[in-house]
């Protein structure tokens, strides 16, 4: 991001533009713990509204596709949510993404962030600062509603993610 040069009552004053980030959650709520993207990006939302916050947007669906390159290319900061299986993530996990030239990453979804992130960088010539926030899901039934443990890693995970966002602010 450029600052830019601002003139005011004769003086320059440096100006950091706010960076534009997008929370964007994917995953199947018809799947129970499937549904952690999409409810973390609810939560977002929620908390955007309620607090007034500008420049930060949220979105989400039932898997990447390859067109979320385009409106990757839109923001400065992209962090991706989505429920995990991973053994080793015990509550949830926020990494950060770098472009893969490889191929579709499969998941349980068909595109991976990575790949979407590379195909925003060849595409768009732009590259967004991105996040994975992976939450632990437990159950993957065809049936609507979170688990109760599932419900308690998404509070941990949003509860980082708003003081990151606190930190990233200040």
């Amino acid at each position: 991001m450029t600052e830019k040069l601002i003139p005011r009552d004769g003086l320059f004053l440096y100006f950091y533009p706010m960076k534009r980030i997008l929370v964007y959650g994917f995953g199947n709520p018809g799947r129970q713990d499937d549904g952690l993207g999409p409810a973390f990006a609810e939560m977002v939302e929620n908390w955007k509204n309620a607090a007034g916050l500008t420049g930060v947007d949220t979105d989400s669906n039932y898997q990447l596709n390859v067109e979320d390159a385009q409106i990757m290319s839109e923001y400065d900061l992209v962090v991706f949510a989505d429920a995990s299986v991973e053994e080793h993530i015990r509550d949830f996990l926020f990494d950060r993404i770098e472009a893969c030239d490889a191929e579709v990453k499969y998941t349980l979804h068909a595109a991976s962030p990575g790949y979407i992130l590379e195909l925003c960088k060849e595409i768009y010539h732009k590259q967004p600062e991105t996040w994975l926030m992976h939450i632990h899901g437990h159950e993957w039934a065809f049936k609507e509603g979170l688990t109760e443990e599932a419900q308690k890693n998404l509070q941990l995970a949003f509860q980082h993610f708003c003081r990151w966002y606190q930190d990233l602010k200040s």
